[in-house]
């Protein structure tokens, strides 16, 4: 691992590494990022959210080897949050921010290619491609439902191709004057953060690029449960930040979001079986989108994802709708008397 001997006093780029339980990977993720620091003069800072599972004492072993480590306290855990503190406290002077996300896996090149990209094509910020994979059946079946087109709705971030201009990704590199200006992530967010901020910089007239000489490998959740309460929290956020920027879905999101009110019908079958066709019809989707997989994949794991796919999306349509009528609750409430 390639490290300096002293920390930069004023570095060129401060890499952030949001972290909340991410003992599993966080030794990986430091060892790409002290590598590239090294060569960019960067400081690294894992944001960590009040971690019990060993990862604050992995990343105090290696701030004790390294002087371009920092471990920074982040005691509202939002990675918001994290990202934001770490700005305010080690960002003096540095003209990038390099964001990792700590369950996920970085080519050696990554930071070298991101730099050269923003380079070359003068972006305020560069984003990126990320390919899900995973270890054992489910996680597996799980990261093919994610990069699959019925899994991933034909996100551009989520698909390699060749690099374009974007008005959201996958967030990377950002010029930190950039960031600042427009007052870096709000922190009210708990996901979707990133969009919103890509709708505040392009609003602002940034321009986003999301280039296709390099991609992260993405970790996905291992466990069913978890994996619908991040996307129910997904479609929170997305539903939290049209309603802050007064914008309306995009089609494809227009279309997930009413799956979950579509399927409640079957709840009035008694009275009609046609109440009960659209949850049919998504089972019936969920089914040839699993065909569709697997003959795409040439593995049976391929059905299991189709069936994934469609939970993916009915939890983010749930969790829309729960923020939608969670703010018409308290819209009274803000309201003067």
């Amino acid at each position: 691992m390639q490290t300096s001997s002293a920390p930069p006093d004023l570095p060129q780029v401060l890499i952030v590494i949001p972290a909340l339980n991410e003992a599993r990977h966080i030794e990986a993720v430091l060892d790409f990022a002290e590598g590239f620091a090294a060569r960019a003069d960067g400081l690294v800072v894992v944001a960590d959210g009040g971690s019990a599972d060993g990862t604050r004492e992995i990343v105090n072993r290696r701030a004790a080897e390294s002087p371009r480590v920092r471990l920074l306290e982040n005691p509202a855990r939002l990675q918001a949050a994290g990202v934001n503190l770490a700005v305010r406290r080690f960002g003096t002077g540095a003209e990038w921010l390099l964001r990792l996300d700590a369950h996920s896996d970085y080519p050696a090149d990554y930071g070298d290619v991101l730099l050269a990209e923003a380079q070359r094509t003068d972006a305020d910020s560069v984003v990126v491609s990320m390919h899900a994979e995973g270890q054992g059946f489910l996680q597996q079946a799980i990261a093919e439902a994610q990069n699959s087109r019925l899994g991933n709705g034909g996100s551009a971030h989520r698909l390699a191709g060749e690099g374009t201009w974007v008005d959201h990704g996958h967030h990377a590199l950002m010029r930190l004057e950039v960031f600042r200006k427009i007052g870096g992530y709000d922190e009210s967010f708990s996901h979707n953060e990133d969009a919103e901020l890509d709708h505040r910089l392009r609003a602002a007239g940034g321009r986003i690029w999301l280039t296709g000489r390099t991609r992260l490998t993405y970790f996905p959740r291992a466990r069913i449960a978890a994996l619908v309460r991040q996307y129910f929290n997904f479609g929170r956020g997305r539903s939290r930040n049209l309603a802050k920027n007064n914008t309306r879905p995009a089609a494809r999101q227009a279309v997930v979001a009413m799956l979950a009110p579509a399927a409640a019908l079957v709840l009035l079958a008694p009275f009609s079986a046609v109440f009960a066709l659209p949850l049919a019809l998504w089972l019936l989707a969920c089914l040839a989108g699993g065909v569709m997989i697997a003959l795409q994949t040439r593995r049976p794991r391929g059905l299991a994802a189709g069936l994934i796919a469609g939970l993916m999306h009915m939890a983010w349509s749930a969790g829309f709708w729960r923020e939608r009528l969670a703010a018409r609750r308290r819209a009274p409430e803000r309201s003067p008397a």
